[in-house]
């Protein structure tokens, strides 16, 4: 039988604990740079396999959109003799809200790589970069020029847009609590298990179920990076498409219970995992109260039954090289 007395305080405790989150001023993701060894063999896979377009690069670095997407780009990959995760970035509304992230993140001690200012990248935009709680260089900019950018027709597997990254953390707990604090990041749902407790954070900022997540790993790296299909079909015909390039799918297709999306995972020519997706849940965030699902029920996964079954050997998958990038910024 529910607990009268913890539902009728639960209104209450929602209010408080909004109260005491601060103001939120991320907006969206923007995109995820990577800097990898094989750069012309990463290029063609993100190009030519994956469907992205090449928009702008110069000798080492090149940046790639998402059709349906008006960020300039959505992946930045730079060649170095390391594969490293370079930097995350977010959205804010205005320069204002910039200017006042930083002096808040400043005044809570958090190491601010750059100060904000004006931005080089294509559509530059005024931001500023600093470390996160795991060492990831993180950027938040605002007034980037939108990108012309179009809707993706019935039948394109293509990707729509960036949906959202998953990161490994050896403490998740502190990572979640970090995201909370300095950036309003809100808790949507978390993945638990009898033997190991919490696996993965949902983590939002705005309605969509989850831009951001931490995972329990053994070392701080990317998880996985997901790209939105416009619907099912052109998901399936996406998933597909990659599997009959010859490249490997470690996990799907299927529909997770968490965030209600799709699932196909591919590993990329730098071993980092990828995802294409769709159907990501939209939250009413005024009502929403985050659940935790229990990773022994197969339904947890996979509501479909579609996927093959998760295990260890595919969960290690995801546990991705130690990131060479941790508490060092990238050279741009």
């Amino acid at each position: 039988m529910p607990d009268i007395a913890d539902s009728y305080f639960r209104p209450v405790k929602r209010r408080l604990y909004a109260l005491a989150m601060p103001e939120r001023l991320i907006t969206h993701l923007r995109h995820v740079d990577f800097a990898v060894p094989d750069f012309r063999k990463y290029l063609d896979f993100y190009e030519n396999v994956w469907g992205l377009t090449l928009m702008a690069g110069d000798t080492g670095v090149a940046f790639l959109a998402a059709e349906g997407s008006p960020e300039q780009y959505v992946i930045r990959l730079r060649e170095d003799t390391v594969k490293r995760l370079d930097l995350l970035a977010f959205g804010a509304e205005t320069p204002a809200d910039v200017d006042e992230l930083a002096e808040r993140l400043g005044a809570a001690g958090v190491t601010l790589v750059s100060e904000p200012g004006t931005l080089t990248t294509p559509g530059g935009g005024y931001g500023f970069r600093f470390f996160d709680g795991d060492g990831r260089t993180v950027e938040v900019s605002a007034d980037v020029a939108p990108r012309a950018h179009r809707k993706v027709e019935k039948g394109e597997s293509i990707p729509v847009r960036l949906s959202h990254l998953v990161v490994n953390s050896p403490a998740p707990e502190a990572t979640r609590a970090w995201y909370e604090t300095h950036l309003g990041f809100a808790l949507s749902d978390t993945l638990w298990s009898r033997h190991m407790g919490d696996l993965m954070y949902f983590m939002r900022c705005n309605p969509r179920h989850h831009s951001f997540a931490i995972a329990r790993g053994p070392h701080v790296s990317v998880h996985h990076t997901s790209f939105e299909l416009r619907g099912v079909d052109e998901y399936m015909y996406g998933t597909g498409r990659v599997l009959r390039s010859g490249h490997r799918m470690v996990w799907g297709p299927g529909r997770h219970l968490a965030g209600e999306n799709t699932f196909s995972y591919f590993i990329d020519p730098a071993g980092n995992t990828v995802e294409y997706t769709t159907d990501l849940q939209e939250l009413d965030e005024d009502l929403w109260h985050p659940h935790v699902y229990d990773v022994d029920d197969p339904m947890t996964q996979d509501q479909w039954g579609t996927a093959n079954p998760m295990n260890e050997l595919v969960a290690k998958e995801s546990f991705n090289d130690v990131d060479r990038g941790v508490f060092v910024a990238p050279p741009v």
